[in-house]
């Protein structure tokens, strides 16, 4: 199901008629062969309603559109998938407040979204730093430590970017993986948590889960059902591959996984395990958007980890 979002940084900027044109044209073909790829899922997420859109500074996306070259396009367009603002796709409405992403210091919100939820960033290549397959932000988000002091931490990452129909061609192998994946039935394939639990044993071979962990996978906003799956997909990898002789000291974790401090671990963390006895499951990994946990404890003489909450930091 790719999200395409479509990046506000590059729309209603100054430049000539012409450019505007040519920008509008080359990023509406490449749209539409991504909705080629996979006419169900794709959805084209904007700030604003795709008809109120202003390609350039003074330049409605109506100019583009009227011309009856455009028509054709701009139908098809029309009847694909769109939704708007962009925080409608995160679950239940909210943002990513915990996090921000920018470009050359400005706020990028629209591209920052596609990299949380593992789409593409789409724009109109009105200038040439737009007319790339990938672009660069710098990424700040807040990160709790085991005290649960928070600090800012700064990085870069990369979107996969589009702004016409030869990127679509660079991105085809993705395209192409999330079809069959979503024929196959993986973790990236999932639209509900049901998918999850259902196929927790297929997927999650290495996981163990707590009773009420189902209800929380079945209750997963759809936003959250991917980035949650990967998570656990994560664990299940790292527990598969970890050698107890060599690594004494627990497996190599694929994300950031730490514990809580001393008075959350025992406010949130104690939970009743499947032999009937409260342990403490402190460890977590976090996944977004939005403040989710996992948290878990490993069980060292079954060679697994024991899952006992997917959802919301826990306490809050």
């Amino acid at each position: 199901m790719p999200l395409l979002f479509l990046n506000e940084l590059s729309c209603d900027t100054t430049c000539d008629p012409a450019r505007a044109e040519r920008a509008m044209t080359d990023l509406a073909q490449g749209v539409l062969a991504v909705l080629r790829a996979d006419r169900a899922g794709t959805v084209l997420v904007s700030k604003v309603p795709i008809t109120g859109l202003q390609i350039a500074s003074g330049h409605p996306i109506g100019k583009w559109h009227g011309n009856p070259r455009n028509r054709d396009l701009w139908q098809r367009l029309l009847r694909m998938q769109t939704r708007w603002p962009h925080r409608v796709v995160f679950p239940d409405g909210q943002g990513h407040y915990d996090i921000e992403y920018r470009h050359r210091g400005a706020p990028a919100e629209g591209l920052g979204a596609a990299h949380l939820l593992d789409g593409l960033g789409v724009s109109l290549a009105v200038e040439p730093g737009w007319a790339a397959d990938q672009v660069t932000l710098e990424r700040e988000q807040l990160v709790d430590d085991a005290a649960g002091a928070y600090r800012s931490e700064t990085d870069e990452v990369r979107v996969r970017h589009l702004s016409g129909i030869a990127h679509c061609e660079v991105h085809g192998a993705w395209l192409r993986a999330s079809v069959e994946l979503a024929r196959r039935g993986s973790v990236d394939a999932a639209s509900e948590g049901a998918h999850l639990w259902e196929r927790r044993a297929a997927l999650f071979p290495h996981l163990e889960f707590l009773p009420h962990v189902e209800e929380q996978l079945r209750n997963l906003a759809p936003a959250l059902v991917r980035p949650a799956g990967r998570r656990l997909a994560e664990l299940d990898q790292a527990v598969a591959s970890w050698n107890p002789h060599t690594e004494p000291e627990g497996p190599r974790w694929h994300s950031h996984v730490t514990g809580e401090g001393e008075t959350r671990s025992r406010a949130y963390c104690v939970f009743t395990d499947l032999d009937g006895q409260p342990r403490t499951f402190d460890t977590h990994a976090r996944f977004t958007p939005g403040p989710g946990r996992v948290h878990f404890r490993l069980v060292p003489e079954n060679k697994s980890v024991r899952v006992a909450h997917v959802g919301r930091k826990l306490g809050i």
